[in-house]
């Protein structure tokens, strides 16, 4: 495994999203992409191609390569852990895709693989590395708003039923086994963002359906919250929202409001200033813009990783959460 010196080597396992992350590697300082790997010979021979690396369709094949120190798994939700726990039990640090996976007690074994090998476990949340967004949780964290009231997530996006049966392979992304529905797959990132903003949840009541497609996961979620620190939230997720209106969290404190509204903040207000700005937080220069440059500096550095493998779970337990108050009718604890 790669020490303090010399560059650290990837290989990358999924070319869906994972050849988005790929093309990140050459272009990150003491980063060398080693080898990708795709069930679909063409693919991996065509992102092979476009950066200069190796490629391969089994993932055993590259998990026993000596000169690969990271392994970056993009899959279908549910399988993601246990590709994980395979490059682990390899001796190689790893990344997954969000979410960690679908269910709690596979991310646990995960977590519990990596502490015993000693190798890094992340999950790749990218709104994490965002430059808003890291001022917001400053923001936050340094009580602009005063004491946090509430947290609201919208997101209201459409899918077609043409999306559900695409992928590889055809249909992943309708069956509850592989992907997880609004709250899992397109959901995740902003359930993440908005427990990471809020604070830890102790409550959720939710309720899920299936409105206007024909899969086997939910199309539309929606959960209220109680987090520890008293303050209340909700969520909704849907795919049925034609035209799409993207994404929004709003959170109220005592001293004011923050909204974000798809990367950007469209207010900022306080009652104690007049002309709040977020930029009263300085940032790293030097510090991971992504989660390349994350791993890179978790091996070389001994850094800690934006998400590990107990904060990237905590977005898989609200969510099982949501599951299981809409099958119970019942509020579910978990803090």
């Amino acid at each position: 495994m790669n020490g303090m010196g010399g560059s650290v080597k990837f290989g990358i396992l999924g070319l869906g999203m994972g050849a988005s992350r790929a093309r990140l590697i050459p272009q990150t300082e003491d980063a060398e992409l080693v080898c990708v790997c795709d069930l679909q010979e063409e693919k991996a021979r065509q992102v092979a191609k476009e950066l200069n690396c190796e490629w391969t369709t089994s993932y055993d094949e590259m998990l026993r390569r000596n000169d690969i120190d990271v392994v970056g798994v993009f899959t279908p939700s549910g399988t993601h852990c246990d590709y994980a726990i395979k490059a682990i039990e390899a001796g190689k640090h790893v990344f997954v895709t969000k979410p960690m996976d679908l269910r709690v007690e596979k991310c646990d074994s995960a977590i519990e693989a990596a502490r015993r090998a000693g190798v890094v476990l992340a999950v790749d949340f990218e709104l994490r590395y965002s430059e808003t967004n890291q001022r917001i949780k400053l923001a936050l964290d340094n009580g602009r708003l005063g004491r946090l009231i509430l947290g609201d997530l919208r997101m209201k996006w459409y899918r077609t039923q043409e999306y559900y049966e695409g992928g590889y392979p055809p249909g992943w992304r309708k069956r509850r086994s592989t992907e997880g529905g609004s709250a899992a797959n397109q959901g995740v990132h902003y359930i993440d963002l908005i427990q990471w903003f809020m604070g830890p949840v102790k409550t959720v009541y939710g309720r899920t359906g299936t409105f206007a497609h024909d899969i086997e996961t939910e199309d539309l979620s929606m959960a209220l919250l109680t987090f520890k620190n008293g303050a209340w939230g909700s969520i909704t997720t849907t795919t049925v929202n034609y035209p799409s209106l993207g994404t929004s969290i709003e959170i109220t404190g005592d001293n004011g409001s923050i909204v974000w509204k798809d990367g950007k903040v469209p207010l900022y207000k306080l009652k104690d200033d007049p002309t709040p700005s977020l930029e009263e937080f300085p940032l790293d220069p030097d510090r991971p813009k992504n989660i390349i440059e994350d791993m890179v500096s978790a091996i070389k550095k001994k850094a800690p990783v934006m998400v590990d493998g107990d904060e990237g779970r905590k977005s898989v337990v609200i969510i099982n959460a949501i599951y299981e108050s809409s099958k119970s009718g019942k509020v579910i604890e978990i803090g």
